[in-house]
């Protein structure tokens, strides 16, 4: 009975609010329009190599992308936010630390929140996107998106670019197979093993010019989504 009663609770505390969630960004969310846009999002940096080589390359064709930054990693490397920042992006959050809210206490989801949102309002960032980890909410982080009046986003396309076998190639297959008319694209330039991020910026150096030869166009996501979507 203990254990029935434990998983009944996980269940109501974020299992299911994790997957009304997940539908009801996929399903209410309106795009402005039917063009060939796409919004690259990043998450899990910043880096001290990989972001710099990854803002590199956007500037190389003038992108602008959005990054979910993970507070920790950002307050750790100022500077990088202060290039993305001057270079035009969007900057978002990705969590304290990176750690699943389906297993954190509310103890630990206050205090993420609000060690975030202090840390990037000290670095002149201040937040209005979040994209929790693991792509998982509880009832404490529908409570702080709520507080903080932030919109909760999550993805339409994703790769598994952070495993630690995936090449470049694998990559850029499964992007270019994937990715449709006005998709948000979810890959990551900080964290993954065996130099994942790297392998992520090689497989864009093929892609990017085959979207734009298309006839694709790059958009932050404060462009692409028309409406927000919380828990309102």
């Amino acid at each position: 009975m203990t254990y029935i009663l434990l998983a009944i609770i996980l269940l109501s505390y974020s299992g299911i609010p994790t997957i009304y969630y997940r539908i009801k960004f996929f399903c209410k969310s309106k795009l402005y329009n039917n063009s060939k846009i796409l919004c690259l999002t990043f998450d899990d940096g910043p880096h001290e190599v990989y972001t710099d080589k990854l803002l590199d390359l956007l500037l190389q064709y003038n992108i602008k992308a959005t990054f979910f930054v993970a507070a920790k990693f950002a307050q750790n490397h100022p500077k990088l936010i202060e290039r993305m920042k001057n270079e035009g992006h969007t900057i978002a959050f990705h969590s304290l630390e990176h750690k699943n809210p389906l297993i954190k206490s509310p103890f630990y989801t206050e205090k993420d929140f609000n060690c975030s949102i202090n840390i990037m309002n000290n670095l002149n960032s201040p937040l209005i996107y979040f994209r929790p980890p693991w792509g998982c909410v509880n009832l404490t982080t529908i409570k702080n998106i709520k507080k903080y009046n932030l919109n909760l986003i999550f993805w339409n396309v994703m790769v598994g670019d952070w495993r630690t076998t995936i090449s470049s190639n694998k990559i850029a297959k499964k992007l270019l197979k994937r990715t449709k008319v006005n998709h948000l694209i979810c890959l990551h330039d900080g964290r993954g093993r065996n130099k994942a991020p790297l392998r992520t910026i090689r497989a864009l150096e093929k892609t990017i010019p085959l979207w734009i030869e298309e006839g694709y166009t790059f958009v932050k996501i404060d462009d692409l989504i028309k409406t927000t979507i919380t828990s309102n």
